[in-house]
């Protein structure tokens, strides 16, 4: 499995973290839903810094090498500042807290992911 860091320093777009949270909302998570060999896309931001970014989980590095939707660099203006990849070598998920609570649902399938990579096994 494959692990992608992505990120955007918005100082020289007109895009914002609120922006782009519209774009999540109205777009960007549906479409990235779709996505063959995707296992997990989250999206993450620094508002104080001005920074924009995702952490994707892939299949294998062949399913991250498909055309994937480029919308986020269009709308930013320019390609992810840094786009870093790694082997994904162990996960695991902590006890169940408040968001358990709020969530349980998305919760236990995050949790499904725990105990993936080959230092696990």
């Amino acid at each position: 499995m494959k692990v992608v860091i992505a990120w955007w320093d918005l100082a020289g777009s007109a895009q914002t973290v609120d922006s782009l949270r519209e774009f999540l909302r109205e777009e960007a998570v549906e479409r990235w839903a779709g996505v063959e060999g995707l296992v997990l896309k989250t999206w993450i931001a620094d508002r104080e810094r001005g920074r924009w970014g995702a952490v994707q989980l892939w299949e294998s590095e062949d399913a991250l090498r498909q055309p994937l939707p480029t919308r986020a660099a269009e709308l930013i203006g320019y390609p992810p500042t840094e786009r870093l990849v790694f082997d994904l070598e162990a996960t695991t998920a902590g006890p169940p807290g408040p968001a358990a609570v709020a969530a349980p649902g998305a919760l236990a399938a995050l949790a499904a992911l725990a105990g993936l990579g080959p230092a696990l096994g």
